[in-house]
């Protein structure tokens, strides 16, 4: 088996993750490949502490991702840092010569995801995606099963939304995705604008225009040192698009949701699909559950379909039993290693959303400030 060694440069939230990931690769069963991390990077030393703790594979633990860089022993990157860092950090990586798994939305702006795409374009042997791991939910495989065989027919609408609560609450102090000069001006759509982006254009379904409306719902929030400081990143966006069908040239209604303050909502990504012969819905709310519904004339009826652990990325875990977020993040690691070692994804829906899928958010996003700032609808 292969070993590609990475390090890591942001060692928080999902730096772990990838972490806990890489330590039950042997959940995988037919890999021919595996991750081991050996080298970890981050600003906080406190955050290295639990790398060198559980991880005996780590042997550089610095607060200098050059010096992480420079090391010859490392091969790729997982790089999650605020969206202010990712054109430097992400370009550096690049020109290093190591591949790279970076966190959307893969620059703060249009600007630096240029940057980052024409760094890209001059190293073609580095081999570069962005990270999204909700498609690999075993509902969303099948569904992309159904989208490669044409199942839906002529595509009448699809909404791809990803909703939380995380700032429900007005007395949360602030943090770096609540401010403009870390965060960026996309707000919300660029913190999770990949996740709800990622499924529709792998699918060749892409906005032709958008009418955006976004909510700045809290405007102030605590500093944690108890003041107050102005909160000016979007929390919720709606964007009511012209999807187009790359394969039959038909438009249809295409809405993606992203936001920060739904009442309700823990952490839900939802994805529904409407066609003249099939039509399809899922929501993490209940990651078992599957609705389709097939029309061929007479009665319309919703079948309901129990998905066990059928995952893209065969694993020791029963079929019967239930996949979480945690198996989902193994699978989008189990995607990146593999379309890296042999060159090409298991399948279409299992890969990893590339660079040029990250500019086709930017774009989008881009004219959705065009949009809501002059209410109108803005071309993509």
């Amino acid at each position: 088996m292969r070993t590609v060694r990475f390090g890591i440069i942001g060692a928080g939230l999902m730096g772990r993750e990838f972490a806990s990931a890489a330590a039950r690769w042997a959940h995988l069963t037919d890999m021919g490949v595996r991750p081991e991390i050996v080298a970890v990077c981050d600003t906080n030393p406190a955050i290295l502490t639990w790398y060198r703790d559980n991880f005996s594979s780590v042997r550089k633990t610095t607060g200098d991702y050059r010096e992480l860089l420079a090391d010859p022993g490392v091969e790729a990157v997982y790089c999650a840092v605020p969206h202010n860092l990712h054109a430097a950090l992400y370009t550096d990586i690049i020109r290093a010569g190591k591949h790279l798994l970076g966190e959307k939305p893969f620059g703060i702006d249009a600007a630096a995801n240029a940057a980052i795409l024409a760094e890209c374009a001059a190293h073609p042997k580095v081999f570069v995606r962005c990270s999204s791991e909700f498609p690999f939910y075993p509902a969303v495989q099948r569904l992309g099963g159904l989208i490669e065989k044409g199942a839906f027919g002529r595509i009448l609408e699809v909404n791809s939304y990803f909703l939380h609560s995380s700032d429900l609450d007005p007395t949360k102090p602030i943090n770096w995705k609540r401010m403009i000069e870390f965060n960026g001006a996309y707000g919300c759509m660029g913190d999770l604008g990949m996740h709800v982006c990622h499924v529709p254009f792998r699918a060749g379904w892409f906005p032709r225009n958008v009418r955006a409306i976004l909510s700045d719902v809290i405007k102030e929030r605590p500093d944690g040192k108890g003041g107050r400081v102005p909160c000016k990143t979007w929390d919720n966006a709606t964007l009511l698009c012209e999807g187009l069908d790359a394969g039959s040239g038909d438009a249809f209604p295409l809405t993606f949701k992203t936001q920060r303050i739904a009442p309700g909502e823990k952490d839900t990504w939802s994805l529904e699909i409407l066609g003249t012969q099939t039509s399809a819905r899922f929501s993490t709310k209940n990651p078992k559950l599957l609705q389709v519904l097939d029309y061929r004339g007479g009665e319309q009826i919703w079948q309901q379909i129990d998905m066990g652990y059928d995952t893209a990325f065969k694993s020791i875990t029963g079929g019967i039993f239930e996949f979480g977020f945690s198996d989902a993040i193994l699978q989008m690691w189990a995607a990146f290693l593999q379309e890296l070692d042999t060159g090409k994804p298991l399948s279409r829906f299992a890969g990893c959303a590339t660079p040029e899928e990250a500019r086709w958010s930017h774009r989008l996003f881009t004219a959705a400030l065009e949009s809501h700032a002059q209410s109108k609808v803005v071309a993509v």
